[in-house]
């Protein structure tokens, strides 16, 4: 932990001087991934004793379920098409995406058929988690499920609250969601 700046005295001053320039308890850290169902924040906590940064992952129990649902997918298109690699977009001179070709039109329908299936099945369960990865290079990770309808600075403060006050109550209730369809 000695090489990591997360644990640094001037890092940790300068997350505590953006936290008081926008009088919230954690620091937005810009992506594009960013949205009402992830975020992407740093704090201020203790870990073994010594203040720290947190860079903090949180995001919804729905966005987390329909991840493994794709991961499975793709695994399966995996298998079944032995020439599988990720459908890549392309985007023509205007931005527009170009035609997928034959195989991958019908790996992409597999996936989708796949996808369906395990939600109608409830396969996928998800519940909610903290995990800690302390061997990051600059504070200490934490990937976040919360059974939430989406992330909000309320949700993130109340959640480093608890988190600093040791005070997190997870359910451990196993969730499996379905798309919602544009019907």
């Amino acid at each position: 932990m000695s090489n990591n700046k997360g644990f640094d005295p001037e890092e940790i001053k300068k997350v505590k001087q953006q936290m008081a320039e926008t009088k919230k308890p954690f620091v937005v850290i810009d992506s594009e991934d960013n949205s009402d169902e992830f975020m992407n924040f740093q704090f201020i906590g203790m870990y073994e004793g010594k203040e720290t940064i947190y860079d903090a992952a949180l995001y919804t129990l729905r966005l987390h379920h329909s991840s493994e649902v794709y991961e499975l997918a793709e695994h399966r298109a995996a298998q079944r098409f032995p020439e599988y690699h990720k459908i890549a977009y392309q985007e023509d001179e205007n931005g527009d995406f170009e035609p997928l070709g034959d195989l991958e039109e019908e790996i992409g329908l597999f996936m989708a058929e796949v996808m369906e299936e395990l939600e109608e099945e409830e396969a996928v369960k998800v519940q909610e988690h903290v995990d800690m990865d302390a061997n990051q290079d600059f504070g200490i990770g934490l990937d976040i499920g919360l059974n939430i309808e989406k992330v909000t600075e309320e949700v993130m403060a109340r959640f480093i609250d608890d988190f600093n006050e040791d005070n997190l109550d997870l359910d451990d209730t196993m969730y499996s969601f379905q798309t919602e369809s544009d019907d």
